[in-house]
């Protein structure tokens, strides 16, 4: 215990190691006194009592790690051996099945696993740390083909679901032993470990991780191979080197669903982040004022995309031109469409709200189709309009 805090550096409270072992085991909550004495505590049984004590006291707390290779079982080890044991060595036993990439910038060279090393530990904690020892079943690791999959019987406590996993307040099933975690350096002090896990995909422009197969039954994580983003690695590096700090989950969160799905409104990114949209709001006009991302259109039909100078720094200007201006371009072809499914006319009210544009954008919009004879202008006052040139 005392070799993981002293490895945790700032992760775990370091005034532990000032503590005598007995004082240690106290503050940890893993001892309680009982009739005069000192007696583990289901935690301290869990996390470092001998495997005949875990196997009477919790015989439900194993463990397994597989690895496969197609239909090829690789490795499959099973664990009844103390918390600290078994995560540590699960985290050894990823090493070599968890490949590095080299991402080059400039004079500098970043191994970037295919698996963030943060990302793995925050899961495999929250895992053993939320499970629930009341209900039969394992924790349970499978590195395969397709990722890797982290599963632990029970499913999220009461008031967590897949959509507020990262705006819900954090709350676990086992406090004291995510205490004890948090205390040793194992476990995100703020229990907002799963911001870690997103973190891992995020900061890499990789998928999220997927907790769509979770049940009421089982909570489980899959995080998917893929090979790293360079350009969106790159975007990320040079913001926190200009502006000293990282960016916020949340603005990796615009970033890449704007990355992945080009143009977004407002209220389609509320619904991505899982944010209000006073919260969303604020996210983009920050990263609006950055140079990171642009504004297209106005009023309620503004959306947002990545910037000009994401684009051009990937070498994807065409891109860029052709979101920003695609539906300029088809603004005529609209209006003409709506015109002839009227009967000829049109309004230009019926403009506004069909491209959401302002009052006068509507009118320099219907007056370049009368000036090119597409449209003529018919009538003054609340009864104007305009007709399909016949």
């Amino acid at each position: 215990m005392r070799d993981i805090l002293s490895r945790s550096r700032n992760n775990g409270d370091q005034a532990l190691l000032e503590l005598p072992d007995d004082e240690m085991l106290s503050a940890l909550r893993m001892v309680a006194m009982v009739d005069g004495r000192k007696v583990p505590t289901v935690t301290g049984i869990l996390l470092a009592g001998k495997r005949e004590a875990i196997a009477r006291c919790v015989p439900t707390s194993g463990a397994a790690f597989q690895v496969l290779e197609g239909t090829e079982v690789r490795v499959n080890q099973d664990f009844d051996q103390p918390l600290l044991y078994t995560i540590e060595k699960m985290r050894a036993m990823l090493e070599p099945w968890n490949p590095e990439r080299e991402y080059e910038e400039g004079l500098f060279r970043q191994p970037v696993p295919e698996f963030d090393h943060r990302a793995f530990r925050e899961a495999l904690v929250n895992a053993f740390g939320h499970r629930d020892y009341a209900s039969l079943g394992r924790v349970r690791v499978l590195v395969d083909d397709e990722g890797l999959t982290i599963s632990n019987p029970g499913g999220f406590v009461e008031g967590v679901t897949v959509d507020n996993l990262l705006t819900v307040e954090p709350h676990g099933r086992n406090e004291c032993l995510m205490g004890a975690l948090k205390r040793i350096g194992l476990a995100e002090k703020t229990g907002r470990g799963v911001d870690r896990i997103y973190e891992g995909s995020l900061y890499c422009g990789r998928p999220l991780p997927d907790y769509s197969a979770s049940t009421s039954a089982n909570v489980t994580v899959f995080i998917a191979r893929s090979a790293p983003d360079k350009l969106f690695m790159r975007m990320i590096n040079e913001e926190r080197e200009r502006t000293g700090r990282p960016l916020s989950l949340r603005s990796l969160l615009v970033l890449d669903a704007l990355k992945r799905q080009r143009r977004l409104t407002l209220a389609d990114l509320c619904s991505q982040i899982h944010a209000t949209d006073s919260v969303t709001r604020s996210t983009v006009e920050n990263l609006v004022e950055a140079g990171l991302v642009e504004g297209v259109g106005n009023a309620s039909g503004r959306a947002y995309m990545l910037s000009s100078r994401v684009y051009s720094r990937s070498g994807k200007d065409a891109d860029f031109v052709r979101q920003s201006d695609i539906d300029k371009i088809r603004y005529p072809e609209l209006i003409m469409k709506l015109a002839n499914q009227q009967g000829g006319t049109i309004k230009r009210r019926d403009v506004e709200q069909l491209l959401h544009l302002q009052t006068k954008q509507a009118y320099r919009e219907l007056s370049k189709l009368v000036d090119a004879g597409e449209l003529v202008s018919v009538g003054r006052g609340p009864g104007a309009h305009y007709e399909v040139s016949r």
